[in-house]
């Protein structure tokens, strides 16, 4: 069986060869999981301030 930090060696294998293999579509990746980020902060902000 392998063990956890062999499966993050291969995770971050597999995120090399993509970034260097699609170095567009990893970008688009990234870009939206900032933009999902930056949408739950908004949403976030927007709960608390209704809280108060």
């Amino acid at each position: 069986m392998l063990s956890q930090k062999n499966m993050k060696l291969i995770a971050l294998a597999f995120v090399i060869f993509y970034l260097l293999s699609q170095p567009a579509n990893a970008a688009n990746v990234v870009n939206s999981a900032f933009s999902a980020l930056g949408d739950a902060g908004d949403s976030l902000a927007t709960f608390v301030n209704r809280l108060g």
